[in-house]
């Protein structure tokens, strides 16, 4: 990709792992159909040998995307990035907040990424949090 992926391109992100994991399983239904294995092993080993690599190495591969996008939709339905995910008790308004500020339920995180629904920007929250705060303690 050569690109970091961020709140602009993460949708694009998504979508490429998700057709990635479908040319991945739809090689794996091809190399697996090829595969005849009603044959003596030196036999099957010297026709279907590469075949057999190849459905590994795609199998492999498989895995690794699935459970990337697997992951990535975690952190879509929370409404969280990987840094916040990994490293929340380094972030100050995640330190000093229990959950994350910004999830706002499973179908309002879905709608918001797949649909682009409107939510405002971190920093609004944060400052209406920070408002909050000060007018109940002066209350």
């Amino acid at each position: 990709m050569e690109n970091c992926v961020g709140e602009r391109n993460h949708r694009l992100f998504v979508a490429y792992l998700a057709l990635q994991l479908l040319v991945l399983l739809w090689g794996l239904y091809l190399a697996w159909s090829g595969l005849r294995f009603f044959q003596p092993w030196g036999l099957w080993l010297r026709s279907s040998g590469l075949l057999f690599a190849t459905f590994l190495l795609l199998s492999l591969f498989s895995m690794a995307a699935s459970l990337l996008l697997a992951s990535h939709l975690y952190l879509v339905a929370s409404n969280t990035t990987t840094w916040e995910f990994i490293s929340s008790h380094r972030i100050a308004y995640l330190r000093q907040h229990p959950g994350n500020p910004f999830d706002r339920g499973l179908t309002r995180n879905l709608a918001h990424f797949f649909c682009g629904w409107p939510s405002g920007s971190w920093e609004t929250l944060w400052a209406g949090e920070e408002e909050e705060e000060s007018s109940g303690q002066a209350a």
